[in-house]
């Protein structure tokens, strides 16, 4: 993403000032993407290399994708609340986006306790698509996600056991994409989580 294309700002939340990156194309862009960082009680921030890599590739799509830190993080204000107030923080940044950029078509993703808390916030948002990379469901709870939802896991993930991911997505017909060999944070395969993602979203954008 182009240096240019970033903004950092502060969006007003129940807890206090939000701080968010957004990557912006410009006029010509096609939907608005809002990804959600790791635990941060295990260090995870709006840079997380998985968060990135996620907006580095709704960016090139058209997508103006939104990086806030969660309440405790960085600039933002508020303390950790354990993914409740979490959701409540993606919700009033969603609002903003709205109201910035019109009404378009709204991306939630997520990345271990982030994919967690997108699961909260959908049930206010009403995404058209969600990309959940190794949500945190072993130690969480998540909600059921719409069945056009994108969820990438790595085989050899010794945060959140594969197994627990298959044990939620099952009840709900959810495919899980898995990648061979790859582990929490996708070390030596965030180009090929770049891919995956890409992929999918240019088959959401033929079928729609």
């Amino acid at each position: 993403m182009p240096a240019s294309s970033l903004a950092r700002i502060m969006v007003e939340g129940p807890a206090g000032r939000i701080e968010t990156d957004i990557n912006d194309p410009g006029a010509g862009r096609r939907a608005i993407a809002l990804i959600a960082h790791p635990d941060p009680l295990q260090g995870g921030t709006k840079d997380n290399k998985v968060v990135t890599t996620l907006a580095k590739a709704f960016f090139a799509l058209g997508y103006a994708a939104a990086r806030p830190n969660f309440r405790g993080v960085g600039a933002s204000e508020g303390a950790h609340d354990e993914g409740r107030g979490e959701a409540q923080d993606l919700i009033a940044v969603a609002r903003y986006l709205k109201r910035e950029y019109g009404e378009l078509p709204l991306l939630l993703a997520g990345f271990s306790f982030g994919g967690f808390v997108q699961t909260r916030a959908a049930r206010q948002l009403h995404p058209q698509l969600m990309v959940l990379v190794a949500p945190a469901v072993n130690r969480l709870h998540p909600e059921t996600v719409p069945r056009a939802t994108l969820v990438v896991h790595g085989e050899r993930d010794d945060v959140v056991p594969l197994s627990a991911v298959l044990d939620w997505a099952r009840p709900q017909d959810l495919p899980v994409v898995v990648v061979p060999g790859g582990d929490h944070f996708f070390h030596g395969r965030l180009n090929l989580l770049n891919d995956i993602v890409t992929r999918y979203l240019h088959r959401q954008a033929a079928e729609t």
